[in-house]
């Protein structure tokens, strides 16, 4: 069995869970994810795979 991650789902995954733990962060990690999955879209890692 291969189990292989994509960044963006990973990235969306994690900052749900830290909305829900913790909702008045809402704002920042809506920020960082935006940014990180833009970071990732500009230099063509979006198809990166673990």
């Amino acid at each position: 069995m291969s189990l292989s991650l994509s960044i963006g789902p990973l990235v969306s995954l994690i900052a749900g869970i830290l909305i829900l733990v913790m909702p008045r962060l809402l704002s920042t990690i809506v920020a960082l994810y935006l940014i990180v999955i833009g970071a990732l879209g500009l230099l063509g890692m979006h198809t990166l795979r673990w």
